[in-house]
């Protein structure tokens, strides 16, 4: 089989088990009205506790007041990672002054080749407003487990030249900083925008 169609294919697996996982947990108290995944009530994805690119110490809960979208991803990711952070910034646009109370976290499962610097001009590339968060790898494992958030790497020709397969997801904050949709990559960006505007009404 064509690498490139075997690399696909486990995206593909991972993306459809972390939605199977989180269906799963879903708890009594989901409301309907989503196009993603409700995880309203969840008792993971509770929190972050990393760096930002200039190594000050960043918490989801300094972001109350804003509908937080926290991906995980590396910057030498080929589609998946550009594809969504690109998706992300046309819905702010399209939100327009709303979204502005849109907060896009990138959360590095690559902290080995995703340096500060690295991520900064990586994040540049999507706005002004996208943050970037590291840890040592331990932390990063540690993080990726709370939110049930698969990745493993896959070797490339040199020692430096690895891929990471990784859950394909956003999961979406509200205001008052509780996890409340995971949203599947795949799904498009008016499936998102619907998500962002409900949670951005909810006040």
């Amino acid at each position: 089989m064509n690498p490139q169609a075997t690399a696909w294919s486990r995206r593909r697996w991972l993306a459809a088990a972390t939605a199977l996982a989180l269906a799963a947990c879903d708890r009594p108290g989901a409301t309907a009205g989503f196009k993603g995944v409700d995880i309203t009530g969840a008792e993971y994805a509770s929190g972050l506790s990393l760096q930002d690119v200039d190594g000050q110490p960043r918490t989801l809960a300094q972001y109350k007041g804003k509908v937080l979208v926290v991906f995980f991803g590396y910057t030498q990711c080929p589609d998946v990672c550009p594809t969504t952070m690109g998706e992300l910034a046309a819905v702010k646009q399209q939100l327009g002054e709303q979204g502005k109370d849109v907060l896009p976290i990138f959360v590095t499962l690559d902290p080995e080749r995703d340096t500060g610097p690295v991520l900064k001009a990586y994040m540049a590339n999507f706005g002004p407003d996208f943050i970037a968060l590291r840890g040592t790898p331990e932390q990063t494992l540690a993080a990726a487990k709370s939110f049930k958030v698969f990745f493993a790497k896959v070797p490339g020709k040199t020692e430096s030249s690895y891929t990471l397969d990784h859950t394909a997801g956003s999961y979406l904050f509200d205001r008052q900083g509780r996890v409340r949709v995971f949203t599947r990559y795949g799904g498009g960006p008016d499936v998102l925008a619907q998500d962002l505007k409900h949670l951005l009404a909810e006040g």
